[in-house]
């Protein structure tokens, strides 16, 4: 009896094991979720993951794309080694390989958007014996122009303010030289009187010398 029950009672505590691990072995993906481009531009899709097991040749990756009008699921890339181009539809020659495994990066160029280009971008990655996890998501909106957001205004504000400290100095700079050219002026106006001024009081004095005599 005890001879049945102890491995029965061993397995069942391994596959407790097995299961509490499990999702602590998942490859973790780390995407932007949102991103907006501009129609006619290039947009690097990034996508980052992490691994408990070692980075090797098994590692796969695959991105996928959901249009935003809705429709089947369309292939995008895929890289197990070396990376696999589409060979026909909306993403022939538009799209390069841009990650580094190494780096845990398996991100990828999109190049020459399009308006129908909008939608979702999965990155799923593999790493045998890390199989699992979450797929990553991005969703592309393809604009014409790009509206200004948090950043952009706070860049604004940044730059105005340089701008006008830089206005700042350079006006307390020209203010200082002017300053010193005009006392400069002045100086030399003063040196300039001081002789006429001597030559004055010294024919003041002879006049005063011959009033007396003539007295």
């Amino acid at each position: 009896m005890y001879g049945r029950s102890l491995p029965r009672a061993a397995l069942l505590l391994l596959g407790i094991q097995l299961t509490a691990l499990g999702p602590g072995a998942a490859v973790e993906i780390y995407t932007s979720r949102v991103l907006e481009a501009v129609n006619g531009t290039d947009v690097r899709l990034k996508c980052t993951f992490s691994s408990f097991a070692p980075v090797g040749d098994a590692l796969t990756v695959t991105w996928n794309f959901r249009p935003q009008d809705g429709g089947s699921e369309q292939f995008v890339f895929y890289y197990h080694m070396d990376p696999f181009k589409p060979m026909s539809g909306r993403f022939k020659d538009r799209v390069v390989w841009d990650g580094n495994p190494e780096r845990y990066d398996a991100s990828i160029m999109l190049w020459k958007l399009r308006f129908d280009d909008n939608g979702t971008y999965t990155c799923q990655v593999k790493n045998p014996p890390d199989v699992d996890g979450l797929v990553g998501e991005i969703r592309l909106s393809v604009v014409q122009t790009v509206r200004f957001s948090e950043i952009y205004f706070l860049a604004l504000a940044i730059g105005s303010a340089c701008a006008l400290m830089v206005i700042i100095v350079i006006g307390v700079v020209l203010f200082q030289h002017f300053r010193k050219r005009r006392w400069a002026e002045r100086a030399h106006k003063v040196v300039e009187i001081t002789p006429k001024e001597e030559e004055r009081l010294n024919q003041e004095k002879k006049v005063a010398v011959y009033l007396e005599d003539t007295d």
